[in-house]
């Protein structure tokens, strides 16, 4: 099996064939490039080196890091390709780390404290707990529900809300770029967060109307993303509980991997109460935002993320055939699904 580093600005350059032991040591040690990416992610190296290659003395002394244990992590990174050194001693950016720079287009730097911080490699640590008794393991290290553990005040939750605004930032254009929202009148986001997804929806087509449908203490971030893009004309908040019910304003309704989260009870509890609210609705529909787990998971990088909702949440990605027996048992029929450019696919239903 051959391995592909990205080298300097050379990202087709292919590395010496691995053997077996190589391979099976480089997967084993996994957790050790993920550990010093969330060092130079929380350093903001990569922008340190944004106008070009500097020593690790100027890297060192920018960020008030030791330079010897910073040298030998930078070290490690460029022996995979993260960075480069051109130089001995001397760091620059790859087009990999290039998306570390929280200004670069397509920038995954949120994304990369989310998923490296000690919150994953604590719930991560205890996956063989998931493996015996089916509990998503973040409950076992912490002793609550996922979704409790995110208090405002903890680095970590900061961390998740970037995290999924970073997501946002990623899919939706491959979104709008793929499914015509056009026809909609008023588009319910349910679980909408911030209101990042639907505020671009709305700002593309001006004759359409949204509500954000979250949980109170979500909602201040809201209003406020609603208020900056000059919206408040267009788009509403709405506070509540999915399991419980959501609005009935919506002739649409969107969900952007919120039914991943969720096992199958739990998601069926959630896609009822939204075809409760599309009943009698001319033209009424569902669009679910979420990854499709191939038939042949080979190089599917969907099917680690359904690991992390193991873990996490306790939810799963999907192949589309379980999408489909899903929505079925809540009352929907599968119109299309839409593959994107980015790891989501536009899957629309509606009511039967």
């Amino acid at each position: 099996m051959a391995s592909t580093a990205v080298v300097n600005d050379q990202p087709n350059v292919q590395a010496p064939q691995m053997e077996p032991f190589q391979l099976l040591m480089q997967f084993s040690s996994g957790y050790m490039v993920s550990a010093a990416l969330y060092v130079v992610a929380k350093l903001s190296i990569a922008e340190s080196l944004a106008d070009g290659p500097k020593p690790i003395s100027a890297l060192a002394s920018g960020t008030g890091m030791k330079e010897d244990p910073l040298y030998r992590i930078m070290r490690a990174l460029a022996s995979v390709g993260m960075f480069a050194e051109p130089q001995p001693r001397t760091f620059a950016l790859t087009p990999v780390s290039d998306l570390l720079r929280a200004d670069a287009p397509g920038s995954l730097r949120n994304m990369v404290l989310w998923m490296t911080n000690k919150l994953h490699f604590d719930v991560w640590g205890e996956m063989l707990h998931s493996v015996k008794t089916g509990q998503p393991a973040i409950e076992h290290v912490h002793q609550k529900p996922c979704f409790e553990v995110f208090a405002p005040e903890l680095e970590h939750t900061v961390e998740f809300n970037n995290a999924m605004t970073n997501i946002s930032q990623m899919t939706i254009p491959a979104v709008l770029g793929s499914y015509d929202f056009s026809g909609i009148n008023t588009l319910v986001d349910v679980g909408g967060g911030h209101g990042y997804l639907l505020c671009e929806i709305v700002k593309k087509h001006l004759g359409l109307k949204g509500v954000v449908f979250d949980m109170e203490q979500v909602l201040d971030g809201t209003r406020k993303r609603i208020g900056e893009n000059r919206l408040s004309d267009r788009v509403s908040c709405c506070a509540g509980n999915f399991f419980e019910d959501v609005p009935a304003d919506g002739d649409a309704y969107i969900m952007q991997h919120i039914i991943h989260d969720w096992a199958d009870d739990q998601a069926l509890t959630i896609l009822k109460n939204v075809h409760r609210s599309l009943a009698g609705k001319k033209n009424g529909k569902l669009l679910i935002l979420d990854s499709v787990i191939k038939d042949n998971s080979v190089g599917d990088f969907n099917t680690w993320k359904d690991l992390e909702m193991l873990l996490m949440p306790g939810g799963r990605e999907r192949t589309e055939a379980e999408f489909r027996e899903l929505l079925g048992k809540a009352g929907f029929k599968v119109t299309r699904v839409i593959p994107t450019p980015a790891m989501v696919a536009v899957i629309e239903a509606v009511p039967v």
